[in-house]
């Protein structure tokens, strides 16, 4: 046993430290993903409340202590399509493009991994690791031909010509790249019947990468940092087939971005900001769960992402308090329905619906990160191949959502107006080998 603990634990973690430089890029609450694994997916990320598998370590760790021991294995091919589209140049352009621009870059390889060890005695039930990702800034915008580009592509303090006129921000193609990926190892511990808890320390690396913002003063280099936080959860059967569950994450403190001390305010801070996720799990039928979440996701804790981007009109970027992409804290709601069919077949279904951190105000710098989504509908299912292998699926779709907006005086055109859109489909296909 501690042989096969020790291999399987440096399997984990290899292949976990490898994937923490993976793209992370995601179906979103804003940037985060509404759940990790396939059976999150599926649920529509409901299930704080009923934990059964290793990936339960990213969600809530306390539930843990209902997993087997188990390594899992996914991966997503997630396809965003994001879109800008400027109103007509007449009788004045605007800063940014007339007329629709698509994001080119439309299809991402995404893996998620998780294992999970009983043991024996002492202070833990259980042990567990998972590494996930959050994502969705992520854009890449082809270097249109300007109509008009003398008339708008222009500094205007000094009035000189801008980039190379064109593309979105007049300097050809454009679009940022924000990957951020997370390592967790987790300790649960049933303290009293029905009632567990659960912690996890959290290593998280995120990488940036900026193209073709030349007109902010920004050059395009690829800059990563490394950072750390924790995450904490309750798992609680307050009757028979009711479980109430709660987990939080503490902000995690990153390294600043020191190549992008002149982009983000408070001289390129971004740190991953905290959440917190409550929910309730009802056994409908021995065989049949409903589960029902809500999370709130503080935006506003960063001022990278919080400050409204009209600052550009009194604080350099950068500065303490310098323009941001104006991002407003959201809630989410989460629904979810599992059935376990047979002794082989799990079918799943899910949906989530959150509130959009982007308000009109805030549409041009938003282009760069046009996280507008906010309907999610999901489904997925378990089939078991063997007494020792599961494999599973899930499915997202997220319909089209849609900001509108002017552009920002002085530094564009009021009259001028931009709708920011997005559209994504996420399919997963994973895999579960219990360790029994």
């Amino acid at each position: 046993m501690t042989i096969t603990l020790r291999r399987t634990s440096l399997a984990v973690l290899t292949l976990a430290a490898a994937a923490l430089g993976s793209s992370g890029v995601w179906a979103t609450d804003g940037y985060f993903q509404p759940g990790f694994g396939a059976r999150q997916k599926a649920l529509g990320g409901a299930g704080v409340a009923d934990g059964r598998d290793a990936t339960t370590t990213s969600l809530n760790p306390a539930g843990l202590v209902h997993s087997p021991n188990e390594f899992s294995m996914a991966i997503s091919a997630f396809s965003p399509h994001r879109y800008v589209e400027g109103s007509d140049p007449n009788p004045f352009p605007g800063f940014t493009p007339g007329g629709r621009v698509e994001s080119d870059s439309k299809l991402f390889f995404i893996p998620n991994m998780a294992w999970s060890q009983r043991v024996n005695g002492g202070i833990v039930d259980v042990i567990g690791v998972a590494m996930y990702a959050n994502g969705g800034m992520n854009t890449d915008y082809r270097g249109v031909t300007r109509d008009l580009a003398a008339f708008n592509c222009f500094n205007p303090v000094t009035f000189a010509p801008v980039g190379n006129q064109t593309g979105v921000f007049c300097n050809g193609r454009s679009g940022v790249n924000l990957q951020q990926a997370l390592l967790s190892v987790s300790f649960a511990k049933e303290v009293m019947p029905g009632f567990s808890v659960g912690v996890a320390p959290i290593l998280a690396r995120q990488q940036f990468e900026a193209e073709g913002l030349k007109a902010f003063g920004v050059g395009g280099s690829t800059d990563v940092s490394w950072g750390g936080g924790v995450k904490g959860g309750i798992e609680w059967a307050v009757m028979p087939n009711v479980r109430l569950g709660v987990a939080g994450t503490s902000p995690i403190w990153m390294q600043p971005f020191e190549k992008y001390s002149n982009l983000f305010a408070e001289q390129g801070d971004f740190d991953i900001p905290a959440n917190l996720q409550a929910g309730v799990a009802i056994d409908l039928m021995p065989n049949l769960t409903f589960m029902a979440d809500y999370k709130h996701i503080w935006y506003s804790q960063v001022a990278a992402i919080n400050n409204p981007s009209i600052n550009v009109l009194s604080a350099p970027f950068g500065a303490d308090n310098g323009p941001g992409f104006g991002w407003q804290d959201i809630d989410v709601v989460k629904f979810g329905l599992e059935w376990r069919a047979s002794e082989i077949s799990t079918f799943r279904a899910g949906y989530s619906y959150n509130t959009s951190p982007i308000e009109s105000a805030d549409v041009m710098f938003n282009i760069l990160a046009p996280g507008v989504v906010q309907h999610h509908f999901s489904a997925g299912a378990t089939y078991k191949l063997t007494e020792n292998i599961d494999i599973e699926v899930a499915g997202i779709y997220v319909p089209e959502s849609t900001v509108s907006g002017s552009e920002l005086p002085f530094v564009g055109n009021p009259a001028h107006n931009v709708k920011i859109g997005m559209e994504q489909f996420d399919i997963t296909v994973g895999f579960k080998y219990r360790l029994d």
